[in-house]
């Protein structure tokens, strides 16, 4: 989810309309959450009716997820210099503009930019619903008020494939786009009266570091997505990579030397944060990358409408509302890291389930047992990988830690996106249902390992400090300030999930 930048727990201060702040968060969450599994569920009919390569049905899907990425961090810094609501009513603005590009979009073109657009507006609005709301609330009622912008947007992921499902089966696949340009309208006509203006910290703003990020995720992508159909040895693409490499050890001098990086590195001195970086970057890159492939395996295979392939997700992504909570309770009791564990092993053991039992003849029912395993395995991480990230480091860096977190697992998907596709690609393809099978089958044992290996990584997330000269501590004073902490300071972090 979004970078979380709580004001600290101390502070009384309340800024807006508690009630009416939470009404704006909670719409805007699920409309921009929402919006990219609705586009999942759609990529079959978008290769038909437009006519899209493989490629472009990934860059449909990166486009929005590498923008909104590489923007995340520096977004909330502009938001904190020019005021908070101004930039979300400016983010719903660029989001809804987007939205309008990509159902006008005649082909793959403009609809790829279209959802470059809202992934700009994403970036700028999700941070700041989670900002504006902690905002709205006295310390002592901001635990439930975030609890409901969480229930919010995991509601949002369940009900996603549904909701493409429905519009594309009654309507057509540009109303997956026009259904968010009336909310969109409704939260600029709101925003200026139900929100109240805050600031945070003006810190300068890290441009270079934003763009030699972008230049690095831009280039590695590229020559991913574009690899199987110009050639892996072609100049385009080993150009693009070499761009991508030299942006990215760039991007990491850079933000070891500038005064205001927008990803400072002195937070990977801390064993438990890089630990659950790591996690988080496997997760994301096996179970996004696999989803992108059998969401169409659904509807091409096995001949689902895109009603009937959103109903069959449901099994997957519904469980996450059932196990979130769940994993969110037991580590408050048992500590996080056997929960993130028993996620990854679950959701290794689901992919790898689909990978070994499906064929081109398959029912529902045999992919069941597994997207039940995926959906409990995906909510069990949710719970407790946030705890796990701010854990690791002290209060004053929670808001930043967060913003890395959520950027790297981002960036997860992207590559596990484009990875698997063009595995996808060189061992299958979409000429007949046992292509299709034969690619997707081969792309899924490599999303089962790393999701395997981040099992494995997940062993690591102690939340314990490396040396206790460095500048990140993981443990404070302030820690203890926190409703429900009882464990003595010297305690690790990590234990308490």
């Amino acid at each position: 989810m979004a970078s979380i930048d709580v004001p600290p727990t101390g502070s009384g201060v309340t800024h807006g309309h508690p009630g009416r702040t939470a009404a704006v968060a909670a719409v805007a969450v699920f409309m921009v959450s929402l919006d990219n599994l609705v586009v999942t569920t759609a990529l079959p009919v978008l290769r038909d009716s437009l006519h899209a390569s493989l490629s472009a049905l990934e860059w449909t899907v990166n486009s929005f997820t590498l923008v909104f990425a590489v923007l995340l961090l520096s977004a909330a810094v502009v938001a904190d210099r020019f005021g908070r609501k101004r930039l979300f009513t400016l983010g719903i603005a660029v989001f809804t503009a987007g939205s309008v590009m990509s159902a006008l979009a005649p082909g793959m073109g403009l609809l790829i930019a279209g959802r470059g657009v809202q992934g700009i507006g994403a970036a700028i609005v999700l941070p700041l619903t989670l900002t504006l709301l902690s905002a709205a609330y006295p310390p002592e009622k901001r635990g439930a008020a975030l609890g409901i912008w969480g229930a919010v947007g995991g509601l949002a992921v369940a009900l996603g494939p549904v909701v493409g499902g429905v519009v594309i089966n009654y309507l057509s696949w540009q109303w997956i786009f026009w259904i968010n340009v009336p909310i969109g309208i409704a939260l600029l006509a709101l925003a200026p009266s139900w929100l109240a203006e805050s600031h945070g910290e003006r810190k300068p703003l890290d441009l270079v570091g934003t763009v030699l990020a972008s230049v690095g995720m831009l280039g590695l992508v590229f020559g991913l997505v574009e690899g199987n159909a110009a050639g892996w040895t072609s100049l385009r693409v080993l150009a693009s990579f070499a761009v991508g490499v030299l942006a990215f050890v760039a991007f990491l001098v850079w933000e070891s030397r500038t005064r205001y990086p927008m990803m400072p590195l002195s937070l990977f001195r801390n064993r438990g944060f890089n630990a659950i970086n790591g996690v988080s970057l496997l997760m994301y890159f096996g179970m996004f990358g696999s989803i992108f492939l059998v969401t169409q395996y659904v509807q091409t295979v096995q001949g689902a409408s895109p009603l009937g392939a959103g109903v069959r997700l449901l099994a997957w992504t519904g469980m996450t509302l059932i196990a979130a909570p769940i994993g969110g309770i037991l580590s408050d009791k048992i500590g996080g890291r056997p929960i993130v564990i028993a996620g990854m092993v679950l959701q290794a053991a689901g992919l790898a389930l689909i990978a070994a039992t499906v064929t081109e003849t398959s029912g529902f029912l045999t992919l069941l047992p597994a997207f039940v395993l995926n959906g409990l395995g995906m909510g069990l991480y949710f719970g407790p990988a946030a705890n796990l990230a701010l854990g690791a480091v002290r209060r004053e860096e929670e808001g930043i830690a967060s913003g890395v977190n959520n950027t790297i697992r981002e960036l997860g998907g992207v590559f596990g996106v484009a990875v698997l596709a063009a595995v996808f690609a060189s061992y299958g393809g979409y000429t007949d249902p046992s292509t299709f099978v034969d690619g997707m089958v081969t792309a899924l044992w490599i999303g089962a390992a790393a999701v395997a290996c981040a099992a494995v990584w997940s062993l690591w997330l102690d939340g314990r400090k490396d040396d206790p000269t460095t500048d990140v501590q993981g443990v404070s004073e302030a820690k203890t300030s926190r409703p429900g902490a009882e464990r003595p300071v010297e305690e690790p972090v990590g234990a308490r999930g």
